[in-house]
């Protein structure tokens, strides 16, 4: 059941699997240990606990005894929901993945596995189509990606829920229910609740997954397009900053043009979702008028034919302690074995040579004791590396 190619984008090191308790993770779980086994590969698992149920603690420890059951080192990450404004289920969805990444930095987990299924693509496809999306929004869920130093992967894109529950109740293993799955408040489970009528239609999960596949083959295309264009137009410095040909950008078609914008925001500015496209065309209009704009974390300075892309010094974020590898802003790659140190901003740095001071402001400096040991602008330091991720174009949300 488990996708070959996508089980073969596994990064090196233990696999890691979220387990929420529920059926299509469990069914993971089970899938995922077996696949392991096979190849002498070890299995961790991790269990988030988002504390917005009396009941999740106690799921979370009968998946914590499966796992025991197993020979699975299982870990529970608990989420503590702040109260704040919003969409509560995309804040729960942020927080888990946080909190999974840290988790794998923390066991030396290059790969994070994750349960989604075929009617997770249909699902989120008519969510999405009821938001009036265009080709990013409705094509299928992506399989595989990079995100805070893991690969995320999604081996189960291509088998339906009741297959998974089939394979649990032949080999004897239970799983919960999430209630949320069934509140009417919540979209997907308005959508899910529409499906089986949808299927007397003949829009069935199936049906609708293969067509978010066909656009997902067409955004593929387009993404391509934009790698290509992404060669003509810009260059990327050592110290994050792009620059942008300004002639070479006006002879792209529109929407190449806008994707490819989009994209640069999206790695400089490191935000989950695209710009706006209002935003996005206020941007290139005062752009093009000889005008500075921010928009996403960035800043765009025109001078001349040359656009400079750069990370907004108010934006980046704030200083963190170091584990031995650290994805700080977005960006940039930190390891060190020093004890004691932590990431954060440049700030202001007299010795910057030719380097903007603007720019400067925003690069990571790894200090002990407030003192600077290490960062782009200084002398390589043996015990630190920092590495600048480049840009490459990024698909839609995953």
């Amino acid at each position: 059941m488990l996708d070959p190619e996508v089980m073969a984008a596994a990064a090196p090191g233990p696999l890691g699997v979220a387990v929420s308790g529920g059926g299509d993770s469990m069914a993971l779980l089970v899938l995922v240990q077996e696949w392991a086994a096979a190849r002498g590969m070890a299995v961790r698992a991790a269990t988030v606990d988002h504390g917005l149920r009396a009941e999740s603690a106690g799921e979370a420890a009968r998946v914590a005894a499966f796992c025991a059951g197993l020979g699975i080192p299982n870990a529970t990450l608990t989420w503590e929901e702040d109260g704040a404004g919003g969409n509560l289920q995309a804040r729960a969805r942020s927080a888990r993945r946080t909190l999974l990444a840290e988790w794998a930095a923390a066991h030396g987990v290059g790969s994070v596995l994750l349960g989604h299924t075929r009617d997770d693509v249909a699902e989120t496809f008519l969510m999405r189509l009821a938001r009036g999306s265009g080709v990013d929004g409705l094509a299928a869920m992506t399989d595989r990606w990079e995100e805070a130093g893991v690969t995320w992967l999604r081996p189960l894109l291509k088998v339906g829920r009741g297959e998974l529950r089939a394979l649990l109740t032949a080999r004897g293993v239970g799983w919960v229910e999430d209630p949320s799955n069934e509140d009417p408040r919540f979209d997907r489970a308005r959508m899910r609740a529409a499906l089986p009528g949808l299927a007397k239609l003949g829009l069935d999960a199936e049906r609708l997954a293969e067509t978010a596949e066909a656009l997902t083959r067409a955004r593929r295309a387009l993404e391509r397009d934009v790698a290509e264009a992404a060669q003509a137009c810009i260059s990327e410095r050592p110290t994050g900053e792009i620059l942008i040909s300004r002639p070479a950008l006006e002879t792209l078609p529109e929407e190449i043009r806008l994707r490819l914008m989009s994209a640069l925001l999206l790695h400089v500015g490191g935000e989950a979702y695209p710009p706006r496209l209002d935003g996005l065309n206020r941007l290139l209009d005062r752009a093009t008028a000889g005008e500075t704009g921010t928009l996403a974390g960035c800043v765009l300075r025109p001078r001349g034919p040359v656009w400079h892309l750069r990370r907004e010094p108010n934006a980046v974020a704030p200083p963190t302690t170091l584990t031995e590898t650290t994805v700080w802003d977005g960006r940039w790659r930190v390891t060190t074995h020093l004890e004691g140190a932590t990431v954060g901003a440049l700030g202001p740095f007299p010795d910057r040579g030719d380097v903007p001071d603007e720019v400067a402001r925003t690069l990571p400096a790894v200090r002990i004791g407030g003192r600077i040991v290490a960062s782009p602008l200084h002398p390589v330091q043996q015990d630190v590396s920092i590495r600048l991720r480049h840009f490459a174009p990024r698909g839609t949300p995953h």
